[in-house]
């Protein structure tokens, strides 16, 4: 794995920083430095932590681990705090260091157990595996003679000194002087306790590296132990129970991973960040009493337990999944699970899981949506009715007396998603214009089952028009019968509604469609996650082969960009990329800047960027950050940017203090479908996008694109931005 290559040496180097990084849930390199400064203090434990670290990321290689897994030190961090646990009590000896081989080896096999036992339930491991091999070393050597107690702790100025001379010394005492607070001085020392330093000025380095590493991470671990510090004086609980051992860390580490890292940084997560510090409390004090009777710390035991029982109470969620977010995808840093939840759900909602499409091919218009004034109500208010008007705002032609003159009479109804027809109810007459027949309410219908507790439902389907079968398997899009006017409808149209159970009339459920375009005065726009509301003019998106052939990037092409800027051409060059997970992407092969992508059915839209903010991807990322493979002349799509590509830093930092509170910052995206041209030899489709970062009304950046599309692909992009353009011509 690790042999002979620049990459080879490279992944060690990752898989060693990772390992101490992944102490405060992080893969920040410059994070990971200082926690390896920090754990050095004391020159034997940073020693014994680095050799545990070594053994059981070795072990991993030798035992054939998942790679990645090796490299983001996921195997490594736990070894890790069991040889600073036991590197600062024991003295160093050859028999010491027999012990710390064996139980490195013995804390990974703890951790890869634990992550098939805890992770089949979608749960952590944390720290568990630590905790049970420092107690195992503690009470075992309770019987070895050869190994010595160590007594360099009560010297750590001979220690500064080993590591840093009189300057080290000096720089200690500075810091150790320092006219703080006492609840602040027991915060310094209980966050140097986490690698079983104590003392302020460990404590102070690593709030510097936690400040770098996540500003969301500072602050939650300000107010979890800040929560805690408090709820011991209120409650008159002994506060020396924060500063014996600095034991306080636990409540730094519980608001971290509640906080930020495993849920969404948000207003609710606080507040959970709050009302589970007496939890920790109680948690605390119970266990540290019940482990002396063996001489034993808690260390980190509080943390984990109100950790994971948090997180497993979470997972009954049968409703408000949005108010209180786990993250989806991990991205080790609380800042991007902010901004990447809060783009998502601005951009989608609550993205449906199955694709779900419009009923019927071309515009209908919607005369009853939810919660509607006639029916609709109740159980069975989430549904939708649809018929078809013309330019004048009549549904029908001549009198209107009979069923074959109004526009939606016997078109076409489709399946709204892939499924098994469940069942089919035929034969009904269709009514007299005026009439209803309540003896059979919903009239000609098919349910269509799409996965378990999922159905749709069309009804008041023309007699005999129905075409297709219980059992019978159907496509998107695929003809099941005519829009008729049967049962309980005094005049043709067509209802559809969402359902969790087969029977034709079940209870309603409220779901989106995942696409569709809107008309309003002759403009349209187009929608995804969309649950549209009354009086408005819907159609399902028609895809336009020149857009679709365009953003078709398939994994292994190569795309080339010759730019021109001031006079000056360069070239670019872009790789298509598929990972094992099927998550494709647009890499840079000149900057290493990547682009994330999906393409579904009829939309295209980027996901996730990396890189610098003035390559070429990073402005093709920008100009096309949300597209439908459709075209409608003037229609408009407007979307959000996730926040970490905002191109001021410096407010950045400030909003990623705020997020969790108050989002001030905007990133603005919209596109234009601008003109379709049918030229001799090729169609081209012209788009103009504007990307608009800024704060309130106060503009940061503005950046205006024009692409146009051939039929080989994207031909040419612009991008203007206040004097200066760039040209960027595609070579075929």
């Amino acid at each position: 794995m690790f042999k002979g290559s620049k990459q080879s040496y490279l992944n060690v180097a990752n898989c060693v920083l990772n390992s101490y990084a992944q102490v405060f849930f992080s893969k920040n390199r410059f994070f990971a430095i200082i926690l390896i400064l920090v754990t050095f203090f004391d020159l034997y434990a940073g020693i014994a932590g680095l050799a545990a670290v070594i053994i059981a990321n070795l072990t991993a290689i030798i035992m054939g681990m998942n790679r990645q897994k090796v490299i983001s030190g996921a195997y490594g961090f736990n070894a890790l705090m069991v040889g600073l646990g036991i590197g600062i009590y024991y003295q160093p000896s050859v028999e010491f260091y027999i012990i710390l081989i064996f139980i490195s080896i013995l804390t990974f096999m703890i951790t890869i157990s634990l992550e098939g036992i805890i992770g089949k339930y979608g749960l952590p491991y944390l720290s568990i595996p630590f905790l049970f091999g420092i107690w195992m070393v503690i009470i075992a050597t309770k019987g070895y003679s050869a190994l010595e107690v160590s007594e360099r702790g009560i010297y750590y100025l001979n220690d500064m000194y080993a590591i840093g001379g009189a300057t080290m010394v000096n720089l200690y005492e500075w810091f150790n002087n320092l006219n703080f607070p006492e609840a602040l001085r027991i915060y310094f020392k209980s966050l140097s306790a986490i690698l079983f330093q104590y003392h302020m000025f460990a404590g102070i380095l690593l709030a510097i590296g936690l400040v770098y590493y996540s500003r969301i991470a500072f602050l939650m671990s300000l107010i979890g132990f800040f929560s805690a510090y408090y709820f011991y004086l209120v409650i008159g609980a002994n506060i020396s129970e924060l500063s014996y051992s600095y034991i306080g860390f636990n409540y730094i580490l519980t608001s971290i991973a509640v906080g930020g890292f495993f849920v969404v940084p948000s207003r609710r997560a606080v507040i959970w960040v709050i009302l589970l510090t007496p939890l920790v409390a109680i948690t605390l004090s119970s266990t540290s009493v019940l482990l002396a009777n063996f001489q034993l710390s808690a260390f980190s035991l509080p943390f984990n337990i109100i950790v994971i029982l948090f997180l497993y109470v979470l997972k009954f969620r049968e409703r408000n999944f949005d108010k209180i977010a786990i993250v989806a995808v991990q991205q080790n840093s609380p800042e991007l699970h902010a901004y990447s939840n809060y783009s998502y759900m601005k951009r989608f909602g609550i993205l449906p899981l199955f694709s779900m499409k419009l009923p019927f091919w071309g515009e209908w218009k919607i005369t009853q949506a939810h919660n509607g004034e006639i029916t609709h109500k109740d159980k069975w208010r989430h549904a939708w009715d649809f018929e078809i008007f013309d330019d004048e705002g009549n549904s029908y032609e001549g009198n209107g007396v009979y069923s074959e003159q109004y526009y939606c009479f016997n078109k076409p109804v489709v399946a709204p998603g892939d499924g098994i027809v469940e069942e089919v109810r035929s034969g009904i007459e269709d009514n007299f214009i005026g009439n209803i027949d309540i003896d059979n309410n919903w009239g000609n219908s098919v349910v269509i089952k799409h996965a378990e507790h999922f159905y749709t439902q069309v009804s008041h389907l023309k007699k005999d028009s129905i075409k297709v079968v219980p059992g019978q398997t159907v496509k998107q899009g695929e003809i099941i019968g005519h829009s008729g006017n049967s049962g309980r409808s005094p005049y043709p149209h067509l209802h559809m509604q969402f359902q969790a159970t087969p029977t034709i009339g079940s209870n309603t459920i409220d779901y989106p469609f995942s696409s569709l375009i809107i008309r309003d005065d002759k403009s349209y726009s187009f929608r995804t996650a969309c649950k549209p509301e009354n009086n408005i003019i819907v159609s399902n998106a028609v895809p336009n082969d020149t857009l679709k052939y365009a953003f078709n990037f398939t994994p292994g092409a190569e795309i080339k960009f010759e730019t021109e800027e001031n006079g000056l051409k360069k070239e670019h060059i872009w790789s298509v990329e598929s990972d094992i997970y099927n998550n494709t992407s647009i890499a840079c092969n000149i900057t290493g800047d990547t682009a994330w992508f999906k393409s579904i059915g009829d939309v295209f839209y980027f996901t996730y960027y990396k890189g610098g903010a003035n390559s070429l991807l990073y402005y093709f990322y920008l100009s096309s950050f949300k597209l439908t493979m459709a075209y409608y002349n003037n229609m408009e799509i407007h979307d959000s940017y996730p926040l970490n590509v905002f191109p001021d830093k410096k407010l950045l930092v400030l909003q990623d203090f705020a997020i969790p509170f108050y989002k001030f910052l905007r990133a603005d995206y919209s596109v234009k479908y601008s003109k379709m041209e049918e030229l001799v030899n090729e169609n081209r489709v012209t788009l103009r996008s504007q990307a608009n970062f800024g704060m309130g009304k106060l503009t940061v950046r503005k950046l205006d694109f024009t692409l146009i599309a051939g039929n080989k692909g994207i031909a040419k992009f612009t991008i203007n931005e206040n004097e200066k353009s760039i040209i960027a011509s595609r070579k075929f």
